[in-house]
């Protein structure tokens, strides 16, 4: 897929698309779900987010938790 064709799946504008792609300047979150939904990897970027998915996060959380914190 181009990246043409991949920003106009995602309904963005291709310099949306590369300042994603680069790491430049400060796309909405919305517009860098759209990429990821096209792309497929929307559900597996979003696992990876997930604290409780390492065991360093999973340890942290419920150190924080167990001392009466919130998280």
């Amino acid at each position: 897929m181009t990246a043409t064709s991949l920003a106009e799946r995602a309904f963005i504008t291709r310099e949306t698309l590369r300042a994603i792609e680069q790491g430049t300047g400060s796309p909405r979150l919305d517009s860098v779900m759209s990429v990821l939904i096209v792309l497929g990897i929307a559900d597996t970027v979003v696992a990876a987010a997930d604290p409780y998915t390492s065991e360093a996060g999973r340890v942290r959380i419920d150190a924080i938790l167990e001392s009466g914190g919130e998280v």
